[in-house]
């Protein structure tokens, strides 16, 4: 098994800069051998629904704007840039730049965390359209949305990182 410090440092970063979920999931004892990546999943996934509501508003609220700042700056974690490429964010036009820009403002604006959405498969017009969609939604649906697209971001960067059982 591994130790506590390597499984916070192999998968402390699966959920964004929160390495506390890894922590939180490894003193439960639910994290078990094989590792697997639902298996883990399942586990940090406990961790983060566990939170208090506010630990899991700073843990949205640590995911970058899509094609934002950070994206420009050459700033995203590389998981996140890996995805916002995937996705064609990195190759924007100077109108869609602008239309996520302005989206980003009023998303953030009204919510108080950046949106968030699992894009692996999306295209940028998928992306600008659950945007629009979602920027209509109360607080409350909102935030739970945006868990749950966490939990799934989560699974797929624990699907690349992790074999599932055989």
């Amino acid at each position: 098994m591994l130790s506590r410090e390597d499984f916070v440092s192999r998968f402390g970063g699966v959920f964004e800069h929160s390495p506390f979920i890894a922590e939180r999931a490894y003193d439960a004892g639910s994290v078990t051998e094989p590792l697997t990546a639902s298996g883990v999943h399942v586990a940090l996934a406990a961790a983060f629904r566990a939170a208090s509501r506010e630990e899991r508003l700073g843990v949205l609220r640590a995911h970058p704007d899509l094609a934002g700042r950070l994206a420009i700056s050459g700033e995203l974690t590389e998981d996140s840039r890996k995805e916002q490429s995937g996705a064609g964010l990195d190759r924007l036009s100077p109108a869609e730049h602008a239309r996520f820009t302005e989206l980003n403002s009023a998303y953030v604006e009204k919510y108080g965390f950046p949106f968030i959405i699992a894009v692996k498969g999306l295209g940028k017009e998928d992306i600008l359209e659950a945007f629009e969609t979602r920027i209509g939604n109360g607080r409350d649906e909102e935030f739970a949305t945006a868990t749950a697209q966490v939990e799934k971001i989560a699974l797929l960067r624990l699907t690349s990182m992790l074999p599932e059982a055989q």
